[in-house]
């Protein structure tokens, strides 16, 4: 399966891709050269699809006392933060880092109302950069849980991502699991928690969507 961000994008890399591989047969007439050009021309797709991938991730266990990873990628903070755009106190932060090579796809950790969506524009710096959370373009969205009371997460672009895509609204009530959105090409999110909560992953962990278990009570 492939995320319906991807469609366009990869579209146009099949065309490219095609158009590369049946016209160096016309306009080059060196064997190893044209083997080569039209296994780069392969490669770029792969890399364009396994990008874009979007596989079925059954939740073990649908739960209020559990919160999952929202993304794919390395657990590459756990520590307490000071908050200032919307609890404006401390808050216990999970970073997970995604790299080019990672589902890209962004769930809901947990169920709940939405209370808070907003997007920032920023710059691109590299995703693990300390500023990367208050400089980066990003979209922060909070969540209203039964059992965590409000819970936000925060999609952060990294140096190569070019578009955050947020379906989170407030108002809606939201399943753990779903769909929440994609980031486009490296990037980074970070779930803010109640000083206190039971965190279940440890440093430079890796973390699946949808599977592996955050947080619980």
């Amino acid at each position: 399966m492939f995320h319906k961000e991807g469609a366009k994008i990869i579209l146009f890399s099949l065309l490219i891709a095609v158009i590369v591989i049946i016209g160096v047969e016309y306009l080059i007439t060196i064997p190893w050269l044209i083997k080569t050009i039209q296994i780069i021309a392969l490669l770029f797709l792969v890399i364009v699809l396994q990008f874009f991938r979007n596989p079925n991730r059954a939740l073990d266990d649908i739960a209020d006392h559990l919160i999952v990873a929202p993304v794919d990628g390395k657990v590459v903070v756990i520590e307490e933060v000071y908050e200032p755009e919307y609890f404006k106190d401390k808050r216990l932060m999970v970073s997970i880092f995604m790299s080019p090579i990672n589902v890209h796809v962004t769930r809901y950790a947990l169920n709940g109302m939405v209370k808070y969506s907003k997007y920032h524009p920023g710059k691109y710096l590299v995703a693990w950069h300390p500023k990367a959370s208050e400089e980066n373009e990003r979209t922060t969205v909070v969540i209203d849980n039964p059992v965590y009371g409000e819970v936000m997460y925060r999609q952060i672009a990294g140096a190569l991502a070019k578009r955050i895509v947020n379906y989170a609204k407030v108002g809606h009530r939201v399943n753990q699991g779903d769909d929440a959105g994609f980031i486009k090409f490296g990037s980074r999110v970070d779930l803010y928690l109640p000083l206190g909560t039971n965190i279940n992953v440890e440093l430079n962990q890796k973390a699946r969507g949808n599977k592996t278990v955050i947080a619980n009570k």
